[in-house]
């Protein structure tokens, strides 16, 4: 059996065919190719496609087409476009472009591993046919031959109908596809938050079931040392709850009320009323004000500085000014500090460092949650600074007016 030349088959196909890299560059390009582009295959290889050929003045039809190519890049699937208008520079009258319209169908040459090495870019010419159905429209006595061509332009016409609509369909499909993979992402994270949940709220359930069979099962027993003991575990379940509670308010955007709030004042009265494990000084920029809720700004506050108390090894700073446009919270302790890998993970709920749990066991680990999700609340950021020692949380709210 005689050798097949392939690049020999290749040249001779009647239809414009070319070759082209993923990032859109011509490799090889057809004799067909190059009579309908007006161009050598010296003028375009290596080229980018959308340099050579930029659509005319206003760029008809390169947006289209080089979003059809970059899709057969992205999804690995041959992309049809039945017409499509692209004009074309005349070779001889540079800067005059000629009005020009093609059917277009754009197919991945994968690799291996099924990685697209390739695009097979196909072109026909239909610009006789749309000419000819201007003509028909315009009520121009036309030959029997003319009348047929008018026919399948209208044909072509309504192809162009069609791709849109699949246009519109694979729009949606992405949407599906974006939106299940959200809810799957939110079922994750709700999953996790429930196993989360029964993991801390085990504890304390567990330590009153077992104090409460012992006060049954031995008269003479220290009831009351049993009720303290019993209350001590009511209690965290009681804060569990209430910020489990707090969480699912913030993240469900419950209208609040909010007014002007004296960020300065505020952090002044909280400070004062706390008995501090460390010491605990503040510089403050007096007359900080920012819009939003008083009572939910004071917890953020609050589980700031009580972190940064647990951690603390000797002292505790909180710093308030005005930055840019907005106002900027410091709260740095001398502790350990964070690595830069749990920065984030900080702000999970039920997250807790070890040192974190051996410093507070009756900590619910939902502080920082709280704290990051308030910030939200009132367009604010609240993140960990990089520091060589300790460490320094840092909000940031918008001032009033801005």
């Amino acid at each position: 059996m005689a050798e097949i030349d392939l690049s020999a088959v290749f040249d001779a196909l009647p239809v414009g065919c070319a070759v082209l890299t993923p990032d859109l560059r011509y490799v090889m390009v057809n004799c067909a190719y190059e009579r309908l582009a007006g161009r050598s295959r010296e003028q375009l290889i290596g080229r980018p496609f959308y340099e050579v050929f930029p659509g005319g003045p206003a760029g008809q039809g390169v947006a289209q087409v080089r979003a059809s190519l970059e899709q057969v890049v992205a999804e690995r699937e041959t992309d049809i476009m039945p017409l499509q208008r692209y004009d074309v520079e005349a070779a001889d009258r540079p800067g005059v472009y000629q009005e020009r319209y093609w059917s277009i169908r754009n197919a991945p040459l994968l690799g291996p591993d099924g990685a697209v090495t390739a695009l097979l870019h196909r072109v026909e010419e239909v610009t006789s046919y749309i000419m000819q159905l201007r003509a028909a429209r315009s009520g121009e006595a036309l030959s029997p031959e003319a009348q047929m061509e008018g026919v399948e332009a209208e044909l072509f016409a309504r192809t162009r109908e069609l791709q849109e609509v699949n246009d519109r369909l694979h729009r949606a499909r992405q949407d599906e596809h974006r939106a299940a993979a959200a809810m799957r992402d939110a079922l994750r994270r709700q999953q996790q938050a429930v196993a989360d949940t029964s993991h801390d709220l085990r504890g304390p359930l567990t330590g009153l079931q077992t104090r409460l069979q012992l006060a049954l099962a031995d008269p003479e027993s220290d009831s009351r040392a049993i009720l303290h003991a019993a209350l001590d575990d009511a209690e965290r379940l009681g804060d569990i709850v209430s910020d489990l509670l707090e969480l699912a308010r913030l993240e469900a955007g419950v209208p609040i009320r909010t007014g002007t709030v004296d960020l300065t004042r505020l952090v002044e009265d909280e400070l004062a009323g706390r008995e501090p494990t460390v010491a605990l000084t503040a510089r403050l920029e007096s007359g900080v004000e920012v819009e939003g809720s008083a009572v939910r700004l004071a917890r953020l506050l609050r589980n700031l500085v009580s972190n940064a108390e647990r951690h603390a090894a000797s002292r505790v700073e909180v710093l308030l000014a005005r930055e840019g446009g907005q106002a900027v919270l410091r709260v740095v302790d001398d502790g350990p500090g964070i690595p830069p890998e749990e920065r984030e993970a900080i702000f999970r709920r039920f997250y807790r460092r070890p040192d974190a749990r051996a410093g507070d066991p009756e900590g619910t680990g939902l502080g920082l949650a709280i704290a990051r999700q308030v910030a939200a609340a009132h367009r604010g950021t609240l993140a960990v600074a990089d520091r060589p020692s300790g460490t320094c949380m840092v909000l940031r709210l918008p001032l009033c007016g801005q």
